[in-house]
């Protein structure tokens, strides 16, 4: 009996061990312990045919660092962190995408850019400087604003899910 217990405990160590060299989420963050992200501005007015949304700056962020934080075991920081995310949203538009038999819009397809330059302290050769883009497609027949929040939460789901894969995943 003392044996099947000693090998029960050493079989059950030896799984729940193990486990720790696994990381189901793809990050692979190497010796950095902490991450900041800085405040991305929103500058999509500046570019033709794009919108000014207000507080899309500070959403959006938001996103970013819950993002990171959710799929990492990294520290937040405000300053002198291992790995720094940096940008700004640079479109931010509601473009007509199929038209009906009586020549008006019957889809429209709101579009979010983001440019993000990613520092990585402790491997250097990670960096880089992209653009990163997703859309969210509506009826025409509905306001932005009904819609509005699911379309941040997709836009911004995907937009940061691609920025965490090009930063910290290991595929």
């Amino acid at each position: 009996m003392k044996k099947v217990v000693g090998l029960f405990a050493i079989c059950f160590l030896a799984f729940f061990q193990s486990c720790g060299i696994y990381n189901f989420t793809g990050g692979n963050v190497g010796t950095a312990t902490s991450f900041q992200v800085d405040f991305f501005e929103n500058f999509a007015a500046q570019n033709p045919g794009s919108t000014f949304e207000p507080g899309l700056d500070r959403d959006f962020t938001n996103a970013l660092q819950d993002q990171i934080t959710n799929l990492t075991s990294l520290n937040l920081a405000s300053t002198d962190a291992d790995l720094v995310y940096e940008g700004e949203i640079i479109e931010y538009r509601v473009s007509p995408m199929t038209a009906t038999a009586q020549q008006t819009a019957a889809q429209n397809r709101l579009t979010m850019t983001v440019q993000v330059r990613f520092f990585n302290k402790t491997k250097e050769d990670a960096d880089f400087d992209q653009r990163f883009s997703f859309f969210y497609d509506f009826p025409a027949t509905t306001l932005l604003s009904a819609i509005q929040s699911e379309a941040h939460e997709e836009l911004f789901e995907r937009i940061t899910q691609d920025i965490f894969n090009a930063s910290l995943a290991d595929w």
